[in-house]
């Protein structure tokens, strides 16, 4: 089922959607069909989002310059990177964050820098650790990598990345600074899932010779797996799962494996897709939003042969991070995903029935939500997107 708002969102709304990166600044093109941070975290600032009507309590924990994802170790502790192209090890016991050497040099700028971080699944044996980061090319080219690098840590409560390797790159690199999208998620079989967006360009979406516009799955050494749908094509289609996508912020599992995404439409539009193997979800050829400089773009039922979204949204969310909720500490949302919303300011949980999908709750955090992760005991966390103070790392527990 799909649920989608009648009312459309205004300009500002919706150039805040792209995450306060760089935005198109030219129409589309016609769619072809088919400061370095000391050791010590600064206190927390004094604007928590208020608690009232909130199910739950909110205590700033820390604070990061610019953070943009994190991933909590078995240990407890907890790895958070900075856009600018730091990574950090925050050690709840000490309060104290400190830096990880040997991180590879980001392209930093309106969309770009560092990213994602997530951990093998054996990291407990093999200690291996994923960053996804906008990388240089030349003639001011740029586009995501993703780097496998096994974590040393040492007693001073930091550590170092060692053997580090690149083992994915999006092709090709392109002028511009948007639409990355580069989030990275472990599947129950191993694999690695990567979104790639399609950098503000529209066609390569649809265009089998870019892995731009896609949503990939991966050998943890990032080789292309021989059973993906178009692994016979050879070449970087060999590494798609499905396409037609814009930009990619969230990827999730449901405890059934079934994966989940979510990214950002145009002027409106944003979605929920349930991802199937080999599906075309129609971008740029139809969304439910329209072209920044008005001119429509038809909507999906138009044409039934693309997968369509599960959710739309109009006005947009903004959405960034996601995590369907499997622990105790909330029993009442145990299945529920849970979505940032950066323009929206929000958090926003889903209910899902199966392959279906609503919005249940929308939570006012009075700041612009770039992550969201479930704790090892089963808390939410959340990070705020911004630099000025910073954006804080937000624990939410239950009342009572």
């Amino acid at each position: 089922m799909r649920m989608t708002s009648l009312a459309m969102a205004s300009l500002a709304l919706v150039l805040s959607a792209c995450g306060g990166g760089s935005s198109s600044a030219a129409p589309a093109p016609a769619p072809a069909p088919a400061a370095p941070t000391p050791p010590t975290t600064p206190p927390p600032q004094t604007n928590q989002p208020p608690e009232t009507g909130l199910p739950f309590l909110v205590k700033p924990v820390a604070q990061f310059d610019e953070p943009w994802a994190m991933t909590f170790l078995p240990d407890g502790r907890l790895l958070v990177t900075e856009k600018k192209g730091k990574l950090k090890l925050y050690d709840f016991k000490t309060s104290r964050a400190g830096d990880i050497a040997g991180v590879p040099e980001v392209a930093f700028g309106g969309q770009g820098g560092l990213g994602d971080v997530v951990i093998h699944p054996n990291f407990a044996k093999n200690q291996w650790v994923y960053l996804s980061y906008a990388e240089a090319g030349q003639n001011g080219t740029s586009g995501a990598a993703i780097a496998r690098a096994k974590l040393v840590l040492d007693q001073a409560g930091g550590g170092k990345l060692e053997d580090l390797k690149v083992i994915w790159r999006q092709e090709p690199k392109v002028e511009g600074q948007g639409h990355y999208s580069h989030r990275m998620a472990f599947g129950q079989d191993g694999h690695l899932w990567v979104s790639s967006g399609e950098r503000q360009k529209f066609n390569p979406a649809q265009d089998m010779n870019t892995n731009l516009g896609k949503i990939l799955r991966l050998h943890d050494d990032g080789t292309a797996p021989a059973d993906n749908p178009f692994a016979d094509r050879g070449g970087v289609a060999a590494q798609v799962w499905s396409l037609g996508h814009r930009s990619i912020l969230g990827l999730a599992f449901d405890a059934q494996g079934r994966l989940w995404e979510h990214e950002m439409g145009p002027k409106g539009g944003d979605e929920l897709n349930l991802i199937e193997r080999g599906g075309n979800y129609g971008w740029p050829i139809v969304s439910n939003g329209d072209h920044y400089d008005g001119r429509d773009i038809p909507d999906h039922p138009t044409q039934p042969q693309f997968t369509a979204p599960v959710i739309t949204w109009n006005p947009v969310i903004s959405p960034a991070g996601f995590v369907i909720y499997s622990g105790d500490r909330f029993p009442g949302w145990k299945g529920s995903g849970f979505i940032g919303g950066l323009s929206s300011q929000s958090l926003v949980r889903i209910e899902f029935d199966g392959v279906g999908a609503r919005e249940a709750e929308r939570f006012d955090m009075k700041q612009r939500i770039r992550e969201v992760e479930q704790g090892p005991e089963g808390d939410l966390w959340l990070l705020e997107d911004g630099s000025q103070p910073g954006g804080r790392l937000l624990h939410l527990e239950p009342r009572g």
